[in-house]
């Protein structure tokens, strides 16, 4: 008899202990899976497309520079940038904003603006007077297009701009950075037709 109930209390001994692990192995693997979740769900997300990065990236390196330009098209010259010195200045230069104040010839009210935001990289044109006040008409662009080129950011006018300019509802900003690294375009497009073009000696440095 009491080998009998030595037995039954050692075998209870064994069903418990091999029950134990595999509740604590069911609660650990419970546990990891709803960490993971919450780390995945507080993950950030990236505001741009690698493309898009790629371009900014490649922006941000002619930080601090500035470069010549000049007026491409038209050609006729009735244009009212041509024949006067453009010059951009790669400045204040952050890891979500780019601003590039953009100078026809003695005049300094404009300022190309690159920022990441969550729609992707836009494209802002900052207006101001000499005392620093912004123009009536400022802050018009658009968020860049999804694209495979990381050389060439198309930036559609958006809702802003064609409140702010109905005449500008169909325009396109397109900036280039030549492959071989050598140019820098800006184009601008209505009605999907050029109307202007400046592009910029990146080979010769100002300074």
């Amino acid at each position: 008899m009491k080998r009998l109930l030595l037995a039954i209390g050692v075998a209870f001994m064994f069903a418990s202990c091999a029950q134990q692990p595999q509740a604590s192995s069911t609660t650990t693997t419970t546990t990891e899976t709803t960490t993971t979740q919450q780390e995945t769900a507080a993950a950030p997300q990236s505001p741009v497309t690698a493309t898009q990065q790629a371009f900014f990236s490649q922006l941000s390196k002619l930080c601090g520079k500035s470069f010549r330009g000049k007026a491409v098209f038209p050609a006729d010259g009735k244009d009212p940038f041509a024949g006067k010195e453009l010059t951009m200045h790669v400045r204040e230069c952050s890891d979500q904003v780019i601003r590039i104040p953009f100078h026809v010839g003695e005049d300094k009210s404009r300022t190309w603006v690159f920022t990441k935001m969550e729609e992707g990289l836009q494209l802002k044109h900052d207006h101001r007077h000499e005392d620093g006040t912004p123009d009536e008409v400022t802050m018009y662009g658009g968020i860049a297009l999804d694209t495979d080129d990381a050389t060439t950011m198309r930036f559609p006018a958006d809702a802003f701009t064609a409140q702010l300019i109905p005449a500008a509802s169909t325009n396109e900003w397109n900036v280039v950075l030549s492959a071989d690294g050598r140019t820098f375009s800006y184009i601008l497009k209505r009605d999907n037709q050029l109307r202007f073009q400046a592009d910029f000696d990146l080979t010769q440095p100002i300074n």
